[in-house]
């Protein structure tokens, strides 16, 4: 098994309030150590009761990415955007928000936002502090679904095509922005994520891309449905 943190909570709203708790620690020792924060969101239901309980005292000196997006405009309501919005933006005055602009198609959306990465945060990956991540059923996580060729791809940003969920076109942060990461927190509630989690913690397996996280940076947040 690899050396993932484990923190077991007994419900979702459990994982919430501690993800949330988790995060706010690595926030504000980034501010402290370097005077900025680099954050990275998912979308998805687990995460987004997450942000709901997130707070800092100021949000100043916090730069918000996103893991992937959905290749549709910031109004859809499959858009990571939106739904990050309504939950976290609302209430985090002060920071910088940086979108991926999906509607141009995921190639350009790809290549303007890992040129945004590499001048906003720098580095080769550029080094994030930390990512909020969740697991698909498939074992997915962000838009690196399970033996795409995207899990074997270097570069920041990558476009990503016929997505098993819709919609098809999307853009993920690659496999290594993911493992340079300074913390990575993965969240995961339910019974249906159980099996995938179970072996997310075990061999990296390209048949399940969650595997492919180092494990040595990640906390593994999940309620008891999920972690039994």
């Amino acid at each position: 098994m690899k050396e993932f943190a484990l923190l077991r909570n007994a419900n979702s709203v459990g994982v919430a309030s501690s993800a949330a708790r988790v995060l706010e620690e690595h926030l504000l020792e980034a501010l402290g150590e370097r005077g900025c924060a680099h954050l990275a969101l998912s979308g998805g239901t687990t995460p987004s009761d997450t942000y709901r309980a997130l707070e800092l005292p100021s949000w100043q000196g916090v730069e918000i990415w996103f893991v992937d997006e959905r290749c549709v405009g910031p109004e859809d309501v499959e858009s990571n955007f939106r739904m990050a919005r309504e939950t976290l933006l609302d209430h985090a005055a002060g920071a910088l928000v940086h979108r991926i602009e999906g509607e141009l198609g995921a190639e350009e959306a790809a290549a303007r936002y890992a040129a945004l990465l590499l001048e906003r945060v720098g580095g080769s990956p550029p080094v994030l502090d930390v990512v909020v991540l969740g697991i698909g059923e498939d074992g997915h996580t962000g838009s690196l679904f399970p033996r795409f060729p995207q899990l074997r791809a270097g570069g920041v940003c990558l476009a990503v095509h016929d997505s098993p969920k819709p919609p098809p076109d999307r853009v993920t942060l690659s496999l290594p922005v993911l493992n340079a990461a300074r913390a990575v927190v993965l969240l995961a509630t339910g019974a249906g994520k159980a099996q995938a989690l179970s072996r997310a913690l075990g061999e990296a397996d390209e048949a399940l891309p969650a595997s492919l996280l180092d494990g040595a940076r990640v906390t593994v947040i999940a309620d008891a449905a999920a972690l039994p």
